[in-house]
């Protein structure tokens, strides 16, 4: 029993598996229903209402998915009846269509969970068009027929909400699994900085580990909106607060592992023939690994043994004190920050040994949750009208769209091909905000669509018998749903085979295949078109203003932690808001340059590698913010350090002056020279006698700001790159 309970445990445990399961409950109820009554006609509106209920889908407990139920439900009936009375007339139809589908996706400026209900009406809608265009227009049964889509959608939405009820804490356990699998996949990238090894592209990997860094904030954004959604209401409940400890931990963690307290070449260059690094790289990758288990420990509710680091981390201990017996003077002035990384390290063992246990956590601490969602319809309304503005992507983004929708009706209107508002779907689903994600979904969706219908005529083909074709149609159905976020191309040969066998249920389905190719190469060039010529939304043009962000939310993170150097260390709202904001910042950053890559190059231009540069000093300064962070406590007022807080504002109205300068677009005077008069101060505050140094006394604020400083000058020769005007 244990060994056959075993792979379904593991099975239970896989993101999209409790997703295709309810797919696949919600195909198998409908397939049964239309059998059961007699009208396998039925099966189409029904599948057609599944998918567009199932893509609708939002993360909530089960009373907030009742209520996003009963709006998207709402927005389902509304789209469908308009799309009905408008269908006769062309000319109020494309009206309708632009405007709708504008309104829509300007919606999704209020909020993530209001943009997914906007898509999926969108989808509906022209399933709404596909279903009145299967049986030649509007007749007296349409009303009957449509109703049959929102059926569809409700019976998904039911099992849905049931399952909610059922299984609210799987969710959130797979979201801490992404989360400490992404914190582990980011150690064992930091470890690799440690390596002593000449020669080796150090860029490279700081701009790896950027990009990872962006997964890390992306699972941190996503387990804290789970946790948030779950707790409204529940705040008392001890299971989620066990959940909200380990969240918390994982927050600790990625700011002491996104620490910097040295220039790790200068650290190479001095202690290479040592193995002190090499310690310190077996540690870090050891721990990141430790937290890919811990991951699994959390899924498969499993004891978590995290002793194996323990050897590694006193192995490390007894090669700095053989450092420090060696007495070297070169040495000394990297003792300080070498014993400081030891202790982050530490420090860092015993954040991950408490993960899994969380319970003796402190509970005095703030747990308060910032709540993204627009608290009124005033404010809703005042995130829409910020957007409305040729500046917004979200704008342009709807502009574009509601263009290429429109002229793929006025080409269905024209050619009349059959099966035509297939070429609607599918621009809509591969017109995408940016060129690079459209360009991705594009050449993917033909390919996926040439796959299914071959595989699509090789079944209905071999298995004539209807029985046979709807399972493969469920089949088909799951599979889609399990594919669509990592694997789009087995996703769309997934649907296409369900459309085909579906279809061939009520009729002919082998004469859906070259109508299908044809509205699928049509749709995807409107697409193409659309993205390279309406506002195209090159990333080059805003690289400088994401830049001047990324600065900006740099500057309120030293901020909030010198207030905290001021006014004690708490792990309030404020400081969690300011860190995650930095992070946030950069991730966006990595992801915009990400995407300027597979842009075509004239329009790229030199501004990536700049770009990339830019990214690489960002991300370093936002290291050295963590590692202040990390250490911050209250200065007493006879402390030495209390007269390096004026030198940090002084830092940060540096970071401002040079945000707004980049967001202005103007070019900022070289900041080479006040940047070393700010370290020049912090060398000669440094008050650490001899004897001091000898102890090796780590001073962390005074490091670290000189760190700060030695990078302000790069920054802004990095910004001044990007808006130089040899680039137009």
């Amino acid at each position: 029993m244990p060994t056959f309970s075993l792979p379904l445990r593991r099975l239970w445990t896989l993101d999209k598996f409790a997703y295709s399961l309810r797919v696949f409950l919600a195909f198998s109820g409908a397939l049964l229903f239309s059998a059961y009554s007699g009208n396998i006609a039925l099966v189409i509106p029904l599948f057609l209402g599944i998918i567009a209920c199932a893509l609708s889908e939002t993360d909530d407990s089960w009373q907030g998915r009742l209520q996003a139920l009963s709006v998207t439900l709402l927005c389902f009936t509304l789209a469908s009846f308009v799309v009905q009375w408008l269908f006769p007339w062309p000319w109020l139809f494309a009206v309708g269509l632009a405007v709708s589908t504008f309104t829509l996706i300007m919606l999704g400026a209020i909020g993530q969970r209001y943009a997914t209900i906007a898509s999926g009406t969108l989808i509906l809608s022209i399933y709404s068009m596909i279903n009145i265009e299967q049986h030649g227009g509007v007749d007296h049964e349409v009303s009957v027929r449509q109703l049959q889509l929102i059926a569809g959608a409700a019976w998904y939405g039911l099992i849905s909400v049931l399952w909610c009820a059922l299984f609210s804490r799987q969710p959130l356990k797979q979201s801490m699994a992404r989360l400490y699998k992404a914190l582990g996949e980011f150690l064992i990238l930091k470890s690799a900085l440690f390596e002593p090894v000449r020669g080796v592209d150090v860029e490279a990997r700081r701009v790896a580990l950027a990009r990872q860094n962006g997964k890390v904030v992306d699972a941190l954004n996503q387990a804290k909106e789970m946790i948030f959604r779950r707790l409204e209401g529940q705040r008392g409940n001890r299971k989620l607060n066990r959940y909200l400890r380990i969240y918390f931990i994982a927050q600790d963690i990625h700011e002491r592992a996104s620490s910097t307290h040295y220039p790790y070449s200068a650290l190479t260059e001095a202690f290479f023939h040592h193995d002190v690094l090499f310690r310190c790289q077996r540690l870090l990758d050891q721990q990141g690994r430790a937290c890919r288990q811990l991951a699994k420990s959390l899924l498969l509710n499993r004891p978590f043994d995290h002793r194996q680091s323990e050897e590694a981390l006193a192995d490390l201990r007894a090669s700095i004190d053989n450092l420090s017996e060696r007495g070297k003077p070169e040495w000394r002035p990297l003792m300080r920050p070498l014993n400081a990384l030891a202790d982050n390290l530490a420090t860092l063992e015993g954040q991950i040994a408490s993960a899994h246990n969380p319970d003796m956590a402190d509970d005095r601490r703030d747990s308060t949750l910032f709540d993204r969602s627009p608290s009124s319809l005033k404010e809703a309304w005042s995130r829409v009208r910020l957007n409305l503005t040729l500046g917004s992507p979200t704008f342009r983004h709807a502009i574009r769209l509601s263009s290429a929708l429109l002229v793929g009706y006025g080409l269905l209107q024209w050619l009349d091909p059959e099966q035509g508002f297939w070429i609607l779907l599918t621009t809509l689903f591969v017109c995408r905000p940016n060129f690079a994600t459209t360009r991705r979904f594009l050449s993917q969706r033909i390919m996926g669509t040439v796959l299914g219908l071959v595989v699509g005529w090789a079944s209905i083909s071999l298995f004539p018998q209807p029985s046979v074709q709807s399972m493969i149609a469920v089949a088909a159905g799951v599979t889609f749903f399990a594919n669509r976020e990592k694997h789009y191309i087995i996703a769309t040969a997934s649907i296409t085979l369900l459309v085909l066998c579906s279809f061939n249920q009520v009729g002919d389905g082998f004469n859906l295949i070259w109508p299908r190719l044809f509205d699928t190469l049509l749709g995807s060039l409107i697409a193409g078109l659309a993205v390279f010529f309406i506002f195209p939304d090159w990333q080059g043009r805003r690289l400088y203003r994401e830049a001047a962000k990324v600065l900006t939310s740099h500057r309120r993170y030293l901020d909030e932690i010198v207030r905290q150097y001021q006014e004690g260390k708490q792990d309030g709202l404020a400081y969690r808001l300011a860190r995650r904001n930095a992070h946030n910042a950069d991730a966006a950053l990595s992801t915009l340059l990400t995407n300027m890559l597979h842009e075509p190059g004239h329009y790229r231009k030199q501004d990536a590698d700049d770009g990339l540069r830019f990214l690489v000093l960002s991300n370093t300064l936002l290291s050295h913010l963590s590692a202040l962070g990390a250490h911050r406590h209250q200065l007493a007022e006879d402390e030495g350090d209390t007269a390096l807080v004026p030198v940090a504002k002084r830092m940060s109205e540096m970071l401002e002056h040079l945000a707004e300068q980049l967001d202005k677009r103007q070019l900022t005077e070289a900041l080479t020279e006040q940047a070393n008069e700010l370290v020049a101060q912090l060398d000669e505050q440094d008050g650490a006698t001899a004897d001091e140094q000898a102890m090796v006394v780590y001073r962390p604020i005074q490091s670290q700001l000189r760190l700060i400083g030695e990078q302000l000058a790069p920054l802004g020769e990095a910004a001044n790159r990007l808006i130089s005007p040899a680039k137009g």
